[in-house]
């Protein structure tokens, strides 16, 4: 990726950051201004995000850095530290919400109906820009064939994909100021307000649930362990294989090792098969593998082991 690529990748990222950060405390004051319920938990959901993307800019900095002596695999698992932090926070905001989403549908309070449609309008406008600008960013380097990091790529898209759910969170609200100014049906608020902290907490417990699994060393989802295992039987000279372990440092970065017996010894014959086993785990999106070649100890008898 060239540098000034990366830097306004970099500064999209941050304006995004800006932009909802902002925006999220414009929300909440016209929430409250407004009465409306479903605003203000979309404003908590909003600041969660510019959180989010504040995380991400530092993240992709720090994981950028060398691996050190203490930290021998480098700074990519920081970015599941983050991730782990803004589910816990959005899991415990959409509990919060629905409770106060529930109240406000019991006992319906008067909601400015027009003060809730600008505010969506703003909302639609301010999230539509910053998700056109990070979109923009992607094809741009893709167009101009620039190496994109698929950690940058990851956190781009993440992003896009939380403010493309803000643009259409507040395409609700709108369809429900209009409702509510033209009906009174303050319940609407409330039932809005629900749906909200329902879908922050259904997309916060799939990323604990995959975040988890890369903490707990789970196999990667793009690894076929099963097809593996039967690719490496098939090469020639692999008796046998056994300690096949695979997990992955960060959700893109795959880690594998691997005890592979060989039924001929040799110098060459091993680089060949080593080779081979290689070019396997790397098919198979393993980036760092570790193998250890054994021969089979029960032809000792006849050739010097």
């Amino acid at each position: 990726m060239s540098h000034t690529h990366n830097h306004s990748h970099k500064s999209r990222l941050s304006l995004a950051f800006w932009l909802n950060l902002s925006f999220s405390i414009i929300e909440l004051i016209g929430g409250v201004l407004t009465n409306s319920t479903a605003i203000i938990a979309d404003a908590f959901h909003d600041f969660i995000d510019a959180v989010a993307i504040g995380f991400a800019v530092l993240l992709e900095k720090l994981s950028g850095k060398k691996r050190t002596e203490e930290f021998s695999y480098g700074y990519r698992r920081f970015s599941l530290l983050s991730a782990l932090t803004m589910s816990v926070f959005l899991l415990i905001g959409a509990v919060l919400m629905s409770i106060s989403a529930y109240r406000s549908f019991i006992n319906p309070e008067i909601v400015n109906g027009k003060g809730m449609f600008w505010l969506a309008i703003l909302g639609i406008t301010v999230n539509g820009f910053a998700f056109l600008k990070i979109k923009s960013s992607n094809s741009h380097s893709h167009h101009h064939g620039h190496t994109h990091s698929h950690d940058t790529d990851f956190n781009s898209k993440a992003i896009m994909l939380h403010l493309l759910e803000d643009v259409l969170g507040w395409v609700a609200v709108l369809i429900g100021a209009v409702i509510i100014h033209f009906t009174g049906w303050y319940w609407i608020d409330g039932v809005l307000a629900l749906a909200i902290a329902i879908f922050i907490g259904y997309n916060a417990t799939r990323n604990l649930i995959s975040t988890m699994k890369v903490l707990l060393q789970a196999v990667p989802k793009n690894v076929n362990v099963e097809e593996l295992s039967n690719g490496l039987m098939k090469i020639d000279g692999i008796e046998n294989i056994h300690d096949l372990h695979i997990w992955t440092l960060d959700g893109n970065y795959n880690i594998g090792s691997l005890h592979v017996v060989v039924n001929t010894i040799g110098k060459n014959r091993e680089v060949d098969i080593l080779s081979s086993v290689m070019q396997l785990m790397e098919k198979y999106k393993i980036q760092h593998p570790t193998i250890q070649i054994e021969p089979n100890t029960t032809n000792c008898r006849f050739v010097t082991c």
